[in-house]
């Protein structure tokens, strides 16, 4: 018993061992559970909060709704759920605010691969990332506390921060990317006071310690000025000069009043010496190189694939200055294409993307580089592109997208932008325009020659002719073998394809067409003008250059104080207004129309005149330096547009296209019945806001305007019976009957001066040169008079009326449809955006099943 009771008591002790740990296990599990549900209670509240979005390009705390969920150990986390993509758009917007500007900074990022082989967990981050204001945490001022990791560390070539404004601020934020929703970001901003650790501020206006000191503002200079500093280097002005006129402003508005006037020289060299170290070529092989710079300029990358077996090489470019520019310009207006620079001499074509200023200046929003033959691919990047815009602003909608090719992906654009697709002639006419200069010598014969492809163009995009036109074209001018024989090598095998999308699609304006044709002369020139033009061939270079210099051009054409630097006024660089608005410059005193010529005074040398052939054609010619060159000069302009004012030449075929548009949308079969009253119902709430708006702005005393009908689609056919004038008085509707039209003033008119063709087609034009505003709102009230007013409608709505609860059953459309058509038609756009809202809707109503059907018969 003696040796066996150490073993007993032994054996008693382990089993009550035993026992605690159990007990202990269990309530470690038991405390576990409870924290992993308290913890999925906190993140289903997590998950269920609305993601916040705004409109504004830069947006901070303010802009954001708050909730408070609780954290750990018991504390309530201040938090919201934005997309991630737009993280560093809410860094900018708080690091700009106005009662105490800051730049915040990475303190500490953690990242893991998006591709995991266990089992994500609904807390499980992607991404990590704790953003800290740029005067903290450290406080180097006297008594304050710095971190021991950093008082040991030696001193870095590159350091993260200046350590003379390290204040001790606590102000910071933390972002996390979860795995169970990869697309949002949270954003936990607890510590959003600027105060140290004491709580009293730090830096910025409320502290009297910073006054007179860089501690007033943001530690570093904004990003606009550090644009303006590269984008002036990057052409070529030197740093001195830079300072010079920095100087001078601040001087000028009295002494620094933000962190830009305190712009040191030693920064502006330092940014010199880095540009001027920068290579494009990263390695020898040019793949290689590409790929090295895609990833070092992620920022300006929307889309890439490189080479694979079955796709071949893409790259789009776009700057954060071109995105902000497309939001701008391209919300409810145009977009257009040029989509074939560079095809002789460059190893991949650009394809760019425009918009238009408010000079009417085209503007490139976006870089695209393919090979040649990959320009019916555009799906594959067209959708990247749409994304990254309403990523951004996600009310963003675009009015109309303008294209240059007939080849191109028509289907796909509409179905990624939603809005109608034009052509643009642009680029026919400069070809063969230029060529009809360089390869005719004949002067008259060159006159005949385009009046005759002109007169074909129009016949087909008016419906009366076909390829035989330029057939017939090639046989009667035979003896001209020069520019016959470019003719046939190289747009005869085309003519196919560009008569289809002529009669098919509308046609832009020669207002954008001149712009294009601007820019694409501007590219050339700053893009094609290396002595070595073997290095053309280098697809780096190109990418390298275009984010560069080319993109340092634009950004300083919509730079207001470009005027300042004297290398502004080379012709090279200066960009100006494009000939059609250097046209509507000229007088019209200083055109004179004899027949088939024009002569427009010069306006440098009032004792020259410049002299037009075919003036109101699409082909004219001038003999000015800029259209022997083959481009649309402001002379060949301003004379069409004289001549159309005066009824000497049919209006244009962009206006011709409008009111085919029109004429198709009004005139509504019975068997489009749906169509009809749709537009029927939708224009009623359309007038009701009009006249409600128009009131306001008027003070209860509506002004009356005269909105003219479509003109007739052809110069033989008379206008229709149906398509009449409406007299739209905006305080009260007008009668429906014959009688109210014969008195109206136009009619009135119509009677004192006669129906003849130039007299009509005058009033087209000047009808077609309304307002912004009174444009968009003629074409919704004129398209509810057509279209009770036809004959077919009058029948149908009497026929639905003695059916009863069949005709009401047509009549019922949704809300949404309703608000969804309102906005589109009252919206007020342009002149190009009014044809481009009428565009859509002849698109819907050739889309509809019945248009189908009526078309099939």
């Amino acid at each position: 018993m003696d040796q066996n009771f150490p073993i007993h008591v032994s054996a008693k002790r382990n089993r009550s061992d035993i026992v605690i740990f159990r007990l202990f296990r269990l309530v470690f599990i038991l405390l576990r559970m409870m924290t992993l549900c308290l913890q999925m209670t906190r993140w289903d509240e997590i998950l269920t909060l609305p993601v916040q979005n705004p409109t504004i390009l830069e947006f901070s705390a303010a802009d954001i709704t708050w909730s408070m969920v609780e954290g750990w150990k018991d504390s309530m986390d201040r938090l919201a759920l934005i997309p991630f993509s737009r993280v560093g758009d809410f860094v900018r917007g708080e690091s700009n605010s106005k009662a105490c500007p800051t730049r915040f900074h990475v303190e500490a990022r953690r990242r893991r691969s998006p591709t995991m082989t266990c089992k994500p967990k609904v807390d499980g981050i992607l991404e990590y990332i704790l953003y800290w204001c740029s005067f903290g945490p450290d406080d180097y001022r006297k008594g304050g506390a710095v971190r021991p990791s950093r008082s040991s560390c030696g001193k870095r070539k590159t350091p993260a921060g200046r350590p003379n404004t390290k204040r001790g601020c606590v102000c910071h934020f933390i972002v996390k990317r979860l795995i169970a929703e990869p697309s949002l970001a949270l954003v936990i901003y607890n510590h959003n006071k600027h105060v140290d650790k004491k709580g009293t501020p730090c830096h910025g206006p409320m502290d009297k310690m910073a006054v007179g000191t860089k501690a007033m503002f943001a530690p570093y200079i904004s990003d606009e000025l550090l644009l303006e500093v590269m984008s002036l280097l990057y052409v070529g002005i030197p740093v001195e000069t830079i300072m010079q006129r920095h100087t001078e402003m601040v001087e000028k508005q009295g002494g620094p009043s933000n962190r830009d006037d305190l712009l040191t020289h030693r920064y502006v060299r330092r940014l010199e010496r880095k540009m001027r170290r920068s290579v494009y070529e990263l390695d020898d092989d040019d793949a290689v190189s590409m790929n090295k710079w895609v990833e070092n300029n992620q920022d300006c990358v929307f889309f890439y694939e490189d080479f694979s077996d079955n796709d071949t090489f893409v790259l789009g470019i776009q700057t954060d200055w071109q995105l902000q520019q497309m939001i701008q310009y391209g919300n409810r207006s145009l977009l257009a294409s040029d989509s074939k620079f560079g095809t002789n001499k460059l190893k991949y074509p650009v394809h760019s993307i425009l918009v238009f200023d408010q000079q009417k200046n085209a503007i490139p929003v976006a870089w695209i580089i393919t090979p040649n033959f990959t320009h019916g691919e555009i799906y594959r990047w067209m959708g990247a592109l749409y994304d990254r815009v309403r990523t951004k602003d996600p009310t963003w909608q675009l009015g109309g997208f303008i294209i240059d090719d007939p080849l191109t992906d028509v289907r796909t654009m509409r179905e990624v932008f939603q809005c109608p697709v034009l052509i643009s002639l642009w680029r026919v006419r400069h070809a063969w325009h230029k060529n009809l200069m360089s390869k005719c010598s004949d002067f008259e014969r060159r006159s005949m020659m385009a009046k005759r492809l002109g007169e074909a163009i129009s016949s087909i995009c008016r419906g009366n002719g076909d390829t035989e036109l330029f057939q017939a074209f090639l046989e009667d001018f035979i003896d001209c073998s020069g520019f016959v024989d470019y003719f046939k090598a190289l747009w005869f095998p085309r003519l196919g394809a560009w008569t289809a999308v002529l009669k098919t699609n509308p046609l832009a304006t020669a207002e954008v067409a001149s712009a294009i044709e601007r820019y694409h002369h501007l590219l050339k020139l700053r893009l094609l003008n290396e002595a070595d033009e073997s290095i053309y061939q280098r697809a780096d270079w190109l990418v390298h250059k275009l984010g560069t210099k080319v993109h340092s051009y634009y950004w300083l054409d919509e730079f207001s104080g470009k005027d300042s630097f004297s290398r502004y006024w080379r012709s090279e660089w200066k960009t100006g207004p494009n000939p059609w608005q250097q046209g509507l410059q000229i007088p019209d005193s200083d055109i004179v129309i004899e027949g088939n010529c024009a002569r427009v005074v010069c306006q440098k040398h009032k004792e020259k005149s410049h002299a037009i052939l075919n003036p109101g054609s699409e082909l004219a010619l001038c003999d000015c330096s800029w259209s022997r060159k083959g481009n649309l000069c402001k002379h060949a302009m301003k004379s069409a547009k004289v001549c159309r004012d005066r009824g000497l030449a049919p209006p244009s075929l962009a206006l011709l296209r409008y009111y085919q548009a029109l004429a198709n949308v009004v005139h509504c079969p019975p068997s489009d019945s749906v169509i009809c009253d749709h537009a029927i119902a939708v224009a009623v709430s359309v007038r009701t806001q009009l006249d409600a708006l128009l009131a306001a702005t008027n003070g209860s005393s509506p002004d009356t305007s005269l909105f003219k009908g479509p003109q007739s689609t052809s110069d033989t056919e008379p206008r229709e019976p149906d398509v009449r004038e409406a007299n739209i008085e905006t305080g009260s509707e007008v009668p429906a009957d014959e009688d109210s039209d014969e008195d109206s003033p136009a009619c009135k008119r119509r009677k004192s001066r006669g129906a003849s063709y130039e007299e009509e087609t005058a009033a087209a034009t000047q009808a077609a040169q309304v307002s912004e505003a009174e444009s968009s709102q003629a074409t919704s009230v004129r398209e509810l008079d057509h279209c009770q007013d036809t004959p077919a409608c009058q029948e149908r709505v009497r026929r639905e009326t003695a059916d009863g609860d069949e005709g009401t059953a047509v009549l019922e459309i949704s809300d949404d449809e309703e608000e969804t058509a309102v906005e589109q038609i009252t919206q007020p756009s342009e002149s190009e955006n009014s044809q481009a809202t009428c565009v859509q809707e002849l698109d819907r109503a050739q889309d509809s099943p019945a248009h189908q059907e009526r078309v099939g018969r």
